[in-house]
């Protein structure tokens, strides 16, 4: 894939329809009520796939990853793999959109929020540093892996960047914008702001030369030094973005700035479905749909009520499945600290209802 036909045979072999791929029904499935439970769990095992190739790719680059690695580190098998991507390729390709989504569902509603082109450009650029701050995994994917990915990923990323230049490029229309300027100026403008995401998430957050070095030293908080968050960026890159259309002096305002305090709080959020280390079947979220519905302030479920509610004849089933999903961090059983014969009390832990929750999350996605 990273060089178009290297290590794509060697992931590719014949198999049935897929349910998948980038316009599979699993993926374009409208609205979680009428979901079947498996279907339920297709989408989320396609889901943990793509947080799989995402976080390999930026562990890795992109030439190393393999089917094998995807299937490992998102605890799914080959043969599901198969059922939904027919190679490494179109699993690459289905991550980079879904990294394009969750930039323009952030990106989006914050230009629209505004009216005028300067205040509009602004609000996107800090709500798309704000998703590579807090989703480095797939924003790295977006601006560093892409480009090393092949002829159909660089198409795919060069469409999404044309959108972007696009919104740069209304830059002509100001008022104050001079004469003669060329959608040239908004790709070089964008094309700039890229390259230093694209070094900054490449070396770490570390600005690349000597003088920008020391700036940053100087702005590092006393108790020792960290990587700059990129939404501190974002006086800098507007200054190139807006400078050719607006002039040096509406340039050295954003300079002088202070950073968004919006979006001063990003930071890497962890999903809490790629941590899971176990896998997800239709009747573990119905276990876990069983337990998460019931009230609050009631005492937990025994074992007979979960396997009641999530409709499992077999209690023995329930009984190991319970256990398993204890030993993971996902369940506490209250029953247990009582007496010998008490009955168990099964309750979600924190982790189990964030993971309940970024299930719901994904069911509920178009």
């Amino acid at each position: 894939m990273a060089s178009g036909k290297s290590g794509a045979a060697g992931d590719r072999r014949p198999r049935p329809a897929r349910r998948g791929g980038p316009t599979s029904p699993v993926r374009r499935a409208g609205g979680g009520a009428g979901r079947s439970e498996r279907d339920s769990v297709a989408v989320l095992q396609r889901s943990r796939m793509l947080a799989a190739m995402a976080s390999a790719c930026r562990e890795q680059g992109v030439a190393p990853v393999s089917v094998a690695e995807v299937c490992s580190r998102s605890r799914i098998s080959r043969r599901t793999f198969y059922e939904m991507f027919a190679d490494r390729e179109e699993c690459f390709l289905a991550t980079l959109d879904e990294a394009i989504d969750r930039a323009a569902a952030r990106v989006v509603p914050a230009w629209e929020a505004e009216r005028r082109w300067a205040d509009a450009l602004r609000a996107g650029l800090i709500a798309f540093l704000g998703y590579l701050d807090a989703e480095p995994t797939f924003g790295g994917l977006l601006i560093v892996s892409s480009l090393a990915a092949g002829p159909a990923a660089l198409e795919r990323r060069a469409q999404a960047v044309a959108h972007v230049i696009g919104a740069v490029d209304r830059g002509r229309h100001e008022p104050r914008a001079p004469a003669g300027v060329t959608c040239t100026a908004a790709e070089g403008a964008v094309g700039a702001v890229l390259a230093i995401l694209h070094a900054r998430l490449t070396l770490g957050g570390k600005p690349t030369l000597a003088g920008s070095a020391r700036g940053a030293r100087s702005r590092q908080k006393p108790n020792g030094a960290r990587p700059r968050r990129l939404v501190e960026l974002t006086g800098e890159l507007m200054s190139i973005l807006i400078g050719p259309y607006l002039g040096a002096a509406a340039a050295q305002r954003e300079l002088r700035r202070p950073v968004p305090k919006t979006a001063s709080g990003s930071r890497p959020t962890p999903d809490p479905l790629a941590e899971l280390k176990m896998r997800l079947t239709y009747r573990t979220i119905r276990v876990l749909h069983a337990i998460a519905a019931q009230d609050a302030h009631a005492p937990g479920l025994s074992n007979r009520q979960v396997s009641a509610a999530a409709e499992i004849a077999d209690q023995g089933q329930t009984s190991k499945l319970l256990h398993r999903l204890k030993q993971s961090g996902l369940l506490e059983n209250d029953g247990a600290t009582g007496p010998r014969s008490a009955a168990n009390a099964w309750r979600l832990t924190d982790t189990g209802r964030a993971v309940v929750d970024a299930i719901a999350d994904q069911e509920g996605r178009p």
